[in-house]
């Protein structure tokens, strides 16, 4: 990883990120969701698509660093808060909705040269294992992109739980980070003038 580079994108991404751990120490205390892991059910959460992103940053040549966003997924989460390491994760992203506020870049990614997202539409996410310390955890898993599978752990983190007021559902919060390897998922263009290391940065709601 870049060191400077990936650590200004971090910055930036941590203080975008909805749900980010160091945004969420900020939440007034009156707010329905709270770091209270007691407040949490057990059962099948489905993902809240409206409150769940995955942010991505990579160096650019060692000039900038570029951000991108996936919005918009689906998938479910079931949990046993007595066996919080039973617990498991199968969450699909819209690839084919990746935005970077650029038109033209988004275009590029969606292209033959990257994602290829006429064929693969979507990337997917299924946890093999979870450990479990206080509220974070290391979530491992499958993920599947352009077809390639690989083993990822995300470093989680549990950022609230309540009842939604507007939903009038349960819903619980995590936030997580990790850093893969494009070139991994075939996605190999331009490395290494532009960075192979993508730091993940992804914010999530259940809900039931």
């Amino acid at each position: 990883m870049r060191g400077s580079h990936i650590a200004i994108a971090v910055a930036i991404v941590a203080a975008v990120a909805a749900g980010s751990h160091s945004l969420h120490s900020q939440t007034p205390s009156g707010t329905p969701g709270a770091p209270n892991v007691s407040a949490v059910t057990g059962g099948t959460y489905i993902v809240d698509p409206n409150h769940t992103q995955v942010l991505f940053a990579f160096d650019h040549m060692g000039f900038t660093n570029n951000l991108g966003l996936f919005a918009g997924p689906s998938g479910s989460m079931k949990l046993d808060p007595a066996k919080p390491e039973a617990a498991s994760v199968d969450i699909v992203f819209q690839v084919d909705g990746v935005s970077t506020g650029v038109p033209k870049f988004n275009e590029h990614l969606l292209s033959a040269d990257f994602f290829e997202a006429a064929t693969y539409p979507t990337a997917t996410f299924k946890s093999t294992s979870v450990k479990v310390d206080g509220t974070e955890a290391e979530i491992t898993g499958d993920l599947t992109i352009k077809g390639i599978t690989k083993e990822v752990t995300l470093d989680a983190r549990f950022t609230g739980a309540g009842g939604n007021p507007i939903s009038k559902k349960e819903t619980v919060g995590f936030s997580a980070d990790a850093i893969i390897r494009r070139s991994d998922f075939g996605l190999d263009k331009y490395v290494p003038l532009v960075g192979d290391a993508i730091e993940l940065k992804i914010t999530v709601a259940f809900e039931k």
